[in-house]
């Protein structure tokens, strides 16, 4: 993709959700069993781009920074399913350790934009991390 037809894709944290998507498909392309784990981690990882993409086109801020705020909730939906996927011992360690430093730096830029495009005080991410 290397035309830029949209807003949304100019955003870095779609490009990053684009990579963890290039990345996890990466973890289950050679797999020779399914497993209902890799179905949702599809599934998050896809509403996570879904989520930045439909939140940036928003008019209002409230209604930008609603589907950043859910764009967070499968970024962290994400990160459990890469801890099954270590319990079942389908990922090691460092696989594990590489994704979950993706949507680290994903949670961090959507926290970013939902801070910059909300009128409510944030102190820091305690309240996303609790």
């Amino acid at each position: 993709m290397n035309e830029i037809y949209f807003d949304h894709e100019k955003l870095k944290v779609y490009q990053k959700a684009l990579e963890f998507i290039r990345w996890s498909g990466i973890i289950y392309k050679d797999l020779k069993f399914k497993f209902a784990v890799i179905d949702q981690l599809d599934r998050a990882s896809t509403s996570i781009l879904l989520n930045i993409a439909e939140g940036n086109g928003k008019y209002s801020n409230k209604d930008r920074c609603r589907y950043f705020d859910i764009a967070v909730g499968s970024a962290f939906e994400c990160s459990a399913c890469l801890d099954i996927l270590f319990i079942k011992k389908i990922i090691n360690d460092s696989t594990l350790t590489e994704g979950k430093q993706i949507l680290k730096e994903i949670i961090s830029m959507l926290i970013g934009l939902i801070k910059s495009n909300s009128d409510r005080v944030y102190d820091n991410q305690a309240e996303y991390n609790s």
